[in-house]
């Protein structure tokens, strides 16, 4: 085997690992679900403290009217005014955009 056969296997290898790569990160292009929970989190925090909160960290598919996306679902408890609060949530996994929030 000479330098320039080398050469060129090397570069192939180079150029065929960058495109892995590349590929790989556009295919995971969603939020980290504790991004996601610390969003949410802090804008609760923002009307008074919390008690716990908790996400899963797999996506399921969500359907509101003619829109789809993949969402995680979570939830979190406070205690406002001596009186017990539970909401669960759900956000857009690629954006974190909280899109549904409901009492429980």
């Amino acid at each position: 085997m000479n330098v320039r056969d080398f050469a060129i296997g090397a570069v192939a290898g180079a150029v065929a690992g960058a495109a892995v790569v590349e590929a790989v990160n556009r295919a995971d292009r969603n939020v980290s679900p504790d991004k996601v929970l610390e969003d949410v989190k802090n804008a609760f925090k923002k009307e008074g403290p919390i008690d716990g909160a908790w996400i899963v960290m797999k996506t399921e598919p969500f359907r509101q009217k003619a829109v789809e996306m993949d969402v995680y679902r979570g939830g979190l408890s406070r205690e406002i005014e001596g009186s017990y609060e539970q909401y669960e949530f759900a956000a857009d996994a690629r954006t974190g955009t909280v899109v549904e929030i409901n009492k429980i």
